[in-house]
């Protein structure tokens, strides 16, 4: 279970965290690499992100090669990709934080502020629910960690959650899944996930 993932590293996302959560949840071989030739050979890739969508998606832009070795691996060629937090909404065609940035447009759709409700603050921060809206086979109801101030609207939306709002908490098409929540801070619910895509066979 779970040989070869590979682990973006891009300037922005918690890749300690995360790969300590892989490994945790049965991955043996979790390649920290920001080489498009590793990602070429990998099983699986995640890609993390945190902080503002216009410095990640400058980050992911910034290395040589990588947006191509992503669409080649993940669009095109069927190997199982997993988007967490910022990582997830790069997905998405583009992105409305300090201007209008373009995503990866992997799935149709744009991030945008959550907007605050009488008595929710924003970022949305802490544990939630997560709700299926169509059977996927990684996401489960349950409860996860959110830490976020933008949220996705678009396609393919595969799970929500509340706060003030309904809000996007996971994204999906055939192999490609993104989600809002952070799955390394998710205790058992996180390492359930993650332990699934280490066998997803999409």
């Amino acid at each position: 279970m779970g040989a070869g993932v590979a682990l973006i590293d891009y300037g922005a996302g918690n890749l300690h965290s995360v790969h300590n959560a892989l490994k945790a949840a049965g991955a043996r071989d979790v390649a920290v690499t920001a080489d498009p030739d590793v990602v070429r050979r990998a099983d699986r890739i995640v890609l993390p992100g945190v902080g503002a969508f216009a410095a990640c998606a400058g980050g992911l832009r910034g290395i040589p090669g990588m947006i191509e070795a992503l669409e080649e691996r993940a669009l095109h060629g069927g190997v199982p990709f997993l988007g967490v937090c910022v990582g997830m909404q790069l997905m998405a065609t583009r992105g409305r934080e300090m201007g209008v940035h373009d995503g990866l447009g992997w799935i149709a759709g744009e991030v945008g502020p959550v907007v605050p409700a009488e008595g929710v603050r924003v970022p949305h921060m802490g544990w939630n629910d997560v709700t299926p809206l169509t059977p996927h086979p990684l996401i489960a109801p349950g409860e996860a960690y959110f830490l976020h101030g933008y949220a996705f609207t678009g396609d393919s939306v595969v799970a929500t959650t509340r706060h003030g709002d309904t809000l996007t908490a996971a994204i999906g098409r055939d192999n490609l899944l993104g989600v809002q929540f952070h799955p390394e801070k998710s205790q058992r619910y996180g390492l359930e996930l993650l332990a699934r895509f280490l066998d997803w066979r999409p």
